[in-house]
């Protein structure tokens, strides 16, 4: 599944953007990092698991 893997990079990487972009704009949201974070640590999952 490296397609899945590299998806889910790429996915992870315009969530951060997206969350920054909000966060100039309007002002810090906790619940959007938190979903990041949360999107990384599972990305970070995969990338690990797929290593092993």
């Amino acid at each position: 599944m490296p397609g899945t893997t590299k998806a889910m990079g790429v996915l992870t990487v315009g969530a951060l953007v997206t969350v920054t972009a909000y966060t100039v704009a309007l002002g810090s949201n906790g619940w959007l990092w938190f979903g990041w974070v949360v999107l990384g640590l599972l990305t970070l999952a995969m990338v690990v698991s797929r290593n092993s």
